[in-house]
């Protein structure tokens, strides 16, 4: 079980510019991974409207349930880990498992009952480390688009802004207002 603060700065990329990165980056086909998101809300997307997301991430060997809210600066993300008959079950239509995500789903009052799976969101991924933050390269796969994604996650919102910005001048990279990828799943899905 864990909590941590995730602050992060997102642009959208064109095809061209995300392999430019690739190739500036020097990513190789091993530097990728794939990982698929299972996205949980009310029918009524009560989640949603308190700008709150629930997922089921698979990772190589386990699954994460993580529930993110909205903080002052970035999102508060509660994790706990599942296996795969829990995750199975959840997707199933079963309750999400005792834990810090159930409370926290309760203080923000939504009944984990009323939870149901509605769409899911593939990823191939490659990070690299860059200037005390972690820079992001995301292929996403979802409804019956994919699209091209730069985020970089950094401890300080100040100086990531500074160096993220900086980033994106430099390769003459515009800035794009960019979503969060549950908000262009909803947006593909539900338009």
């Amino acid at each position: 079980m864990s909590k941590d603060l995730e602050i992060e700065f997102k642009n959208m990329l064109t095809e061209e510019e995300y392999t430019t990165l690739i190739e500036e980056f020097r990513l190789k086909e091993d530097d990728f991974f794939t990982q698929t998101n299972y996205y949980l809300d009310t029918a009524d997307f009560q989640l949603k409207d308190k700008l709150a997301a629930l997922r089921i991430r698979k990772r190589e060997l386990y699954y994460e349930l993580t529930l993110k809210t909205p903080e002052q600066v970035g999102l508060l993300e509660t994790t706990q880990i599942l296996v795969e008959e829990q995750v199975t079950a959840i997707l199933d239509g079963a309750n999400i498992p005792v834990g810090q995500v159930r409370d926290l789903l309760q203080t923000l009052g939504v009944d984990h009952q009323d939870l149901i799976m509605f769409g899911s969101l593939t990823t191939t991924r490659a990070e690299k480390d860059y200037k005390n933050g972690l820079l992001v390269f995301d292929k996403s796969f979802y409804s019956d688009t994919h699209d091209f994604e730069l985020e970089y996650e950094v401890p300080d919102f100040d100086k990531g802004k500074v160096i993220f910005e900086q980033f994106l001048e430099e390769r003459d990279i515009p800035k794009r207002p960019t979503m969060n990828k549950i908000l262009r799943f909803y947006e593909a899905v539900y338009k």
